[in-house]
C-alpha cells in the first residue's frame, strides 16, 4: 500500500511540476512577444525620424546654396542632387520619404516634383 501512495504522491509531484514548468514557458512567450510588438515600431519610428532629420539638414543645405550661391549654380546642382540621394535612401529603406516644406511624409517616389528640384536628377530612374 506504502509503494503505491509513494508512487501517487510522485506522479503528483510530476504534473504539478510540467504544469508549473509549462506555464513558465508560455508565460516567458507572451512577454517575449509583448516586448517584440512595443520595441519594433519604435526603432522603426526612430530610424524613420533620423531619415527626416537628414533630409531637413539637405533641405536647409540646399536653401543656403540657391541663396548664396544661386539657382543654377555648381553649389546648388550638388546640394540638390545631396537631397535627393537622402529621399532615395528613405525610399529605398521605408518607402517613405519627408517633404520638409510641407511638413508630411509622401509615400509616392514623387520628389522629383518638388519645385527645388530644377535638374530633375531622378526622372530617368523611373
Amino acid at each position: 500500500m506504502r509503494a503505491e501512495v509513494r508512487t501517487v504522491k510522485k506522479h503528483n509531484w510530476l504534473k504539478r511540476a510540467w504544469r508549473l514548468g509549462t506555464s513558465g514557458v508560455i508565460t516567458s512567450a507572451l512577454v517575449s512577444a509583448t516586448f517584440v510588438f512595443i520595441c519594433v515600431p519604435s526603432a522603426k519610428a526612430d530610424e524613420r525620424e533620423k531619415c527626416q532629420h537628414h533630409i531637413e539638414k539637405a533641405e536647409a543645405r540646399l536653401d543656403r546654396a540657391v541663396r548664396e550661391h544661386g539657382e543654377s549654380s555648381a553649389q546648388a546642382r550638388s546640394s540638390r542632387h545631396a537631397l535627393n540621394e537622402e529621399r532615395e535612401h528613405c525610399w529605398s529603406a521605408y518607402h517613405v520619404w519627408w517633404n520638409g516644406v510641407e511638413h508630411r511624409w509622401h509615400n509616392d517616389r514623387d520628389w522629383d516634383r518638388d519645385d527645388r528640384d530644377h535638374d530633375h536628377d531622378r526622372d530617368d530612374h523611373r
